[in-house]
Formats: C-alpha cells, structure tokens, sequence
C-alpha cells in the first residue's frame, strides 16, 4: 500500500454534487491509498500468513484494514479518520468516489465520457475509469486517510499525469474498460513498468467464494468481488 499522494478536501468537493461531499472544512490534510502489484506478495500473503485464523471476511479488505490501522498508530497525538474504498452511506451511495479522490490528489487520471470528442456510444452507459502513469490499470484504490486537525491552504494542486493522451487511445480504453472489462486489456492501454503476477491475476479473476482456497484458508463466507 501506498500513501500515493497528499491533497485537500476542498479540491474533491470543488467537482462534486454537495450529496458526494466529505464533511470536512476545505483545507483537511488527505491521502489517497493505493495498492500497486507488489501489494499481493509483500503485504497480502504475509498478512493472510500470520493472521489467518481471523480471516472471517474478504482478505484483501482486511489487509488493507490492517495496514492503515498500523499508518493511524502512527499518530497517537493526532485525530486520523480512514474511510475504504467498499464503505457505504445509509443511502448506498459510496462514502467517496474513489476514482474522483485519485484525479484531484493527483495519483491517477480518470478518464471519463467527456475525454473523447467524438463520442461514438450513443445512448450507452459509459463508466470511467483511472490509468496510472506507472502502473496502468494494475493499481486499486483503496482509501482516504484524513487528518481533520491538520489544514493546509497553502498546498499546491498536482495535475494528474494525462498517460492516454490521444482521441484514439482514450476511445480504446473506454470502450475495452466497458465492454471486454473481464479480459484486463484496458490495463494495458499504456506500456506499464509493472503489473499483476500470473498469482495475482487468477486470484481475482476467480470468483470471490471461491479465492480463500488460492490463499490456503477454508472460510467461505462474506466475500466481495475486487
């Protein structure tokens, strides 16, 4: 996991419907979390290891749990707020769009409908989606660590890297991301320096009742799809 890059609440709010909001004042210290591919065998295998009898839900979140629980202990003398990307309001909608976070903190450009100039999709539903400049499509969000004690007005806004830059390319993307999302090609829309292991890419290619066997745990119950 990493704590990719360090932004404010006040950009996020600054592109969202107030219903998307976070409650926190403008100038609030965030990080946004990413899982790279190294993830999988530097800190999911050892976890799943060590704490494999009080594995009872998804792995993957309860690693991810764990790790930002160990960056909050951190910080015995600050308030720490963690909020994952599976989390949910009473409404069902997501407590933060993750992939929105991404673009604003400057760790990921999410390429939406309104990149391409010549939309070719009609009246088609059409998702975006983050590309990041290392790693592709071989990355997850994971999760907002806020520090609502710590306010930085002076902090200077990142663009994200635009890694799929051509008309051609970004229709390319949306349209494999949309429609032939089960084959991974859209993650490889940019020439990446790392992705998925062959473990990597089975383990959540698998369906998810069926991924505690390729970890060597036997609990089938509560298991999300990533």
């Amino acid at each position: 996991m990493r704590l990719r890059e360090k932004g404010n609440v006040g950009w996020y709010n600054a592109v969202l419907q107030p219903a998307f909001h976070l409650p926190y004042p403008d100038d609030t210290l965030a990080f946004v979390v990413l899982s790279t591919p190294s993830m999988f065998d530097k800190a999911l295998k050892p976890f799943v290891k060590k704490e494999r009898l009080k594995i009872i839900r998804d792995p993957v979140d309860q690693c991810v749990s764990h790790h930002l629980s160990g960056v909050k202990e951190k910080f015995p003398d600050q308030k720490v707020d963690i909020i994952f990307d599976y989390e949910i309001l009473p409404s069902r909608k997501p407590k933060f769009l993750a992939q929105t976070a991404a673009h604003v903190a400057g760790a990921a450009y999410y390429y939406q409908r309104k990149d391409v100039k010549l939309d070719p999709w009609g009246r088609k539903k059409i998702y975006g989606v983050c590309i990041h400049p290392k790693y592709g499509g071989w990355f997850a969000i994971r999760g907002l660590l806020l520090f609502p004690d710590i306010q930085v007005p002076f902090l200077q806004q990142s663009a994200p890297v635009d890694c799929v830059s051509t008309e051609e390319k970004r229709t390319e993307l949306l349209e494999q991301f949309n429609f032939h999302w089960q084959d991974g090609r859209y993650r490889d829309i940019i020439e990446v320096k790392e992705r998925y292991s062959e473990e990597q890419k089975a383990y959540f290619a698998t369906p998810p009742a069926e991924r505690f066997r390729l970890l060597g745990l036997t609990r089938l119950t509560d298991i999300r799809d990533h």
